[in-house]
């Protein structure tokens, strides 16, 4: 059960689960309030950590007829403490894994339901590091730490129909959501006379910020991320602070579209990819500044960097299906256990609700 729309990261999983040899039951709960009433309630209730389950997932969980070996819960924050324990008294032998990309104990991402479910899981794997032993502290048995990953076939250079690579028609690009140091740098790159093209909702209303040579588009998905990622020389690859990161998904997205990731210096980037061979990094505005520069005026070198990028997460085991291997090998799901049991049933996604009735489930 999950937000399997096209572009989303939850689809990238269900169909690595898939490439896996896993038999995976869908259902989409990618639900949308198009009513103004609606979406206010469920921004509400989010801010109060008690979101509303428009689509039924706990209903749907409680009157399945039987319980798949594997209880796949992606970003499950509408997922009740209440339905995990219910599900555990008629299956005990069931294996509930939990993952999300997101810093699960930060108020934003998370919700109350979510952190009361904890001790419902056999396992949870997160993309932050820092996130093992504070998951642990708050009830979870085993959590795994998964690096970022990319979905090859999202994620890949943009081509033209001869084979030939697109033009890179933009200098320098950023795609992530809006947050006020990010927009700080981005505002000092346009005042020095690097223009930079921005995508992704939320920095229209911060338009005021930016300086006239900055540009702001709408939102891609699929073939058109990629294809945005392909036509500038230079990606920035800003951290979101108040979700700690120390890498994002951008980080091995880029890299895995040959383009030049051009990212904030941490200790988790540059193992990734090697600083100045594989991706470039900068640690304040004034190198950032001075490396655009560079990497403008010379567009083979950035080229060259942005190939070797795609050649390490090609042989680094950087897709979600190589990710997601390594990680369930550790949670003890391998071939000869329960690999072949039978079918896994996912909740995936970000538009996870669950009723204000249940709220206290």
């Amino acid at each position: 059960i999950g937000d399997l729309g096209p572009g989303t990261t939850s689809r990238m999983r269900c169909e690595a689960l898939k490439e896996l040899g896993y038999k995976v039951a869908e259902f989409a709960t990618d639900v949308r309030q198009p009513k103004v009433v609606l979406r206010y309630a469920d921004k509400f209730a989010r801010r109060l950590r008690i979101p509303i389950d428009h689509a039924g997932v706990n209903r749907m969980l409680l009157d399945l007829p039987e319980i798949p070996a594997i209880l796949w819960i992606d970003k499950g924050n509408t997922v009740l403490p209440s339905t995990l324990r219910a599900v555990r008294r008629r299956a005990p032998g069931v294996r509930i894994i939990g993952y999300s990309p997101d810093d699960m104990l930060q108020w934003h991402c998370s919700s109350f339901y979510f952190l009361r479910g904890l001790p419902s899981y056999d396992a949870f794997i997160t993309t932050k590091s820092f996130g093992v032993e504070e998951l642990k502290r708050v009830g979870c048995r085993m959590v795994v730490f998964s690096e970022n990953a990319y979905d090859p076939a999202t994620h890949r250079p943009v081509r033209r129909p001869d084979g030939s690579p697109i033009a890179q028609t933009i200098g320098v690009g950023f795609i992530g959501q809006h947050e006020r140091a990010r927009c700080r740098s981005i505002a000092r790159l346009c005042e020095a006379g690097v223009p930079v093209t921005v995508t992704v909702p939320g920095w229209n209303r911060h338009r005021a910020a930016l300086p006239g040579n900055a540009t702001v588009l709408p939102p891609v998905y699929g073939t058109e991320y990629a294809a945005r990622i392909s036509a500038p020389l230079v990606n920035l690859g800003f951290l979101r602070k108040m979700n700690r990161d120390l890498q994002t998904q951008r980080t091995v997205e880029v890299p895995a579209c040959a383009g030049l990731l051009l990212a904030e210096r941490t200790a988790e980037q540059q193992a990734l990819f090697a600083e100045g061979a594989e991706a470039d990094y900068f640690g304040d505005d004034d190198e950032l500044i001075a490396k655009a520069r560079y990497y403008l005026s010379q567009p083979a070198e950035a080229s060259r960097i942005g190939e070797a990028g795609r050649h390490r997460c090609l042989v680094g085991r950087y897709s979600y299906r190589e990710r997601i291997a390594d990680a369930i090998q550790q949670v003890g799901l391998t071939r000869g256990g329960l690999l072949n049991m039978g079918s896994v049933f996912l909740i995936l996604g970000l538009s996870f609700f669950v009723p204000l009735l249940w709220s206290m489930g």
